[in-house]
């Protein structure tokens, strides 16, 4: 087994997988001087840089020279989005935390999941700017670094730690932060980043009320639950990653009967 497949977990495909996105990620940052990748537009409440469609494009011939039978479905090709899903096929994004990357901030990831029916079977999330690779298999374990994810462990009452994109608690992170009485507060950039800082113990809980896409979630959701955490849309529902891909927010916990009883205390 090489180096890579064990970075990866042992799945077929993980190592390729693994593989792809860390090559883009290498891309991503060789780009950041070119201002065309750089600038962009807004479409509806998201600003799509040239950066978005680079990456998509490196990362889906990457995926596609992996295993050619296998789709690509990306919310930079919006085709692929149309009519019902595949039984078998590739989740990406290639840069989730675009505002961060336009911007000059770390705070931004490539990220891969292979969709098996309605849940992730393998993830690949990388952070370009740290190096920072976090892998999962689904009932393998997940993994940062080729290093297994040691167990979540819910911190005791006023001692966790919340994360959100913004300097301070805002909007509904203050509300949780305030609710909970957590003692610390970690600034972060895309919601895949977010979620594995969950799984690696750097914070322990995530909370957004904004939509939220399938492919800003499968990769990184699968990481947080294979190192025994938990993803939830903001209602307390799991993904279960079928028909329509918005959704409103998520919570996303190191412990899960936290994770749920958030779900049901901004329900009530």
């Amino acid at each position: 087994m090489t180096a890579a497949h064990e970075a990866a977990g042992t799945h077929p495909l993980s190592e390729a997988v693994a593989a792809a996105v860390v090559e883009v990620g290498g891309l991503l940052r060789a780009w950041r001087s070119d201002a065309r990748a750089r600038s962009g537009v807004w479409e509806g409440d998201q600003f799509k840089a040239g950066a978005d469609g680079m990456a998509h494009r490196a990362l889906s011939e990457r995926l596609g020279r992996v295993d050619g039978r296998i789709p690509v479905v990306s919310e930079e090709d919006p085709a692929s989005l149309r009519g019902e899903r595949p039984p078998r096929y590739w989740l990406i994004d290639p840069v989730d935390g675009t505002a961060s990357y336009v911007h000059g901030f770390p705070g931004y990831v490539t990220q891969a999941a292979l969709m098996v029916g309605e849940r992730p079977e393998v993830a690949a999330v990388f952070a370009p700017e740290t190096g920072t690779l976090y892998t999962a298999v689904r009932g393998r374990g997940a993994r940062r670094d080729g290093r297994p994810l040691p167990p979540c462990e819910a911190p005791a009452p006023g001692r966790g730690v919340l994360t959100d994109n913004t300097p301070e608690p805002r909007g509904i992170a203050r509300r949780v932060h305030e609710h909970l009485g957590y003692g610390a507060y970690l600034e972060s950039g895309s919601i895949a980043l977010k979620l594995c800082l969950v799984a690696d113990g750097s914070a322990h809980l995530f909370v957004k009320d904004v939509p939220v896409r399938d492919w800003d979630v499968a990769a990184p959701a699968l990481v947080l639950e294979e190192a025994g955490g938990l993803v939830t849309r903001l209602d307390g529902t799991p993904f279960d990653y079928r028909g329509a891909y918005e959704h409103t927010g998520l919570v996303g916990g190191a412990d899960p009967r936290t994770c749920r009883d958030v779900a049901r205390w901004l329900a009530s």
